[in-house]
């Protein structure tokens, strides 16, 4: 309403002003019928010096002067009557004030109706904050946001694959304190899509390690809560995050999903700023990169940042082994050899679970795996990736090729 009142009083004074000054406006060269009456003027006087000098006859000059007294009374009489018009046609003035009243008050009102949006509260900043503060408070719980979450297909998992995931659950709920257990039950039900059994484990994890649990494992359980939860950030889950960040300020996962949990209470322009600093301190092939990528310009936007520039990509590498590997492995035995790949072949895989990888990385690791004769752990990579790449088709494609040669994909 005060919004309203505001722009009604400005608008109408700024239409009177015009009205006003059309109204009362002059020529700057004054009134056609004052120069029509000087002209007249300077003909009776050539008139009479044309008289006098017997140019014309003494009863032509009498007439002439009679008519141009005649044009002068006329003239005079217009000049009276404009001096109240300003010298301009009164109908004129009046109809173009009528017109700019018309485009003023109608055309604002109606761009206003078009363009704005009519009915909506005042919005100013403190508000705003005080509503994005009450929207954290009042947002759904981690229970209430699993169960808005639609149920989908699970990734093609080998039956064999199923198998140990069952006998894994049965062996884990036999030995509740089994930590090592529980570690390769919440990356087998991470690897399944069994979000919320994945973080159920992983809270065990946490709880069994107790003070020495790491960052690590506070933010892979702030990543399966937010997971199960279909990517919000519930109470329960921020605190996690939280704690990830009491442990280590510059834990990735947690500043990611600090971001996304603001833009998702109100307050895009705190997460705009912790997006755009991760994005430009993140390695390329990082997992977080391409969902903020494809998300912080509209984060942008609504942060009010309107000239963002997203930072130039540089293609990620592949990691292979350096020339002084190489060469180190050159005076090693065949079992020395041997247990320099496995060591190779873990270091990636512990990378690609904890940074995320290139689809050729994921391909190289599975391939890896089967050389080795590890088919029960190509078998988990594979199912992994079917997840980790759900919506990047072309990239799924690149390691069911790989899965497909290695012998764990149909």
């Amino acid at each position: 309403m005060t919004f309203w009142i505001v722009t009604s009083l400005a608008t109408l004074a700024l239409t009177a002003s015009l009205v006003m000054a059309v109204l009362r406006g002059r020529r700057e060269t004054g009134p056609a019928e004052a120069f029509d009456l000087q002209v007249y003027r300077d003909q009776l006087s050539e008139i009479e010096r044309d008289a006098a000098s017997g140019k014309i006859p003494a009863e032509e000059a009498e007439r002439l002067k009679v008519e141009i007294s005649r044009r002068i009374l006329s003239a005079d009489a217009k000049l009276r009557a404009g001096a109240e018009t300003g010298g301009q046609p009164r109908a004129a003035a009046v109809v173009m004030s009528a017109l700019m009243a018309l485009v003023l008050l109608g055309g604002g009102f109606g761009l206003y109706t078009w363009l704005g949006a009519p009915g909506y509260p005042d919005l100013p900043l403190q508000a705003r904050k005080d509503a994005a503060e009450e929207a954290r408070k009042s947002r759904p719980s981690q229970a209430d946001a699993e169960a808005r979450v639609p149920a989908q297909a699970n990734p093609e998992v080998p039956a064999e694959y199923m198998d140990l995931v069952t006998k894994l659950r049965e062996a884990v709920a036999n030995r509740p304190d089994d930590l090592q257990g529980h570690v390769l039950l919440a990356r087998s039900e991470a690897a399944i899509g069994n979000y919320k059994a994945s973080y159920q484990a992983q809270a065990r994890i946490v709880q069994l390690k107790g003070e020495d649990a790491t960052a690590k494992d506070y933010a892979d359980l702030a990543d399966m809560m937010i997971l199960a939860a279909g990517g919000f950030v519930s109470p329960e889950a921020q605190k996690v995050i939280e704690k990830t960040l009491s442990i280590d300020p510059r834990n990735e996962v947690a500043r990611f999903y600090g971001g996304l949990m603001m833009a998702q209470t109100g307050r895009p322009d705190i997460g705009f700023r912790m997006w755009d600093e991760l994005l430009r301190n993140s390695a390329p092939d990082a997992p977080w990169v391409q969902p903020i990528r494809q998300q912080i310009e509209e984060m942008a936007f609504r942060a009010g940042v309107s000239d963002y520039q997203l930072p130039a990509q540089t293609p990620p590498m592949l990691r292979g082994p350096s020339s002084d590997d190489v060469a180190a492995a050159a005076e090693l035995t065949g079992e020395e050899r041997m247990d320099m790949i496995r060591g190779m072949v873990g270091q990636l895989s512990e990378r690609l679970a904890t940074e995320g990888g290139t689809p050729q990385e994921w391909s190289r690791l599975i391939s890896s795996l089967t050389v080795l004769g590890n088919m029960e752990q190509a078998t988990e990579i594979w199912v992994e990736a079917q997840t980790v790449f759900a919506n990047e088709p072309e990239a799924l494609a690149t390691i069911r090729s790989a899965a497909q040669n290695a012998g764990v994909a149909d």
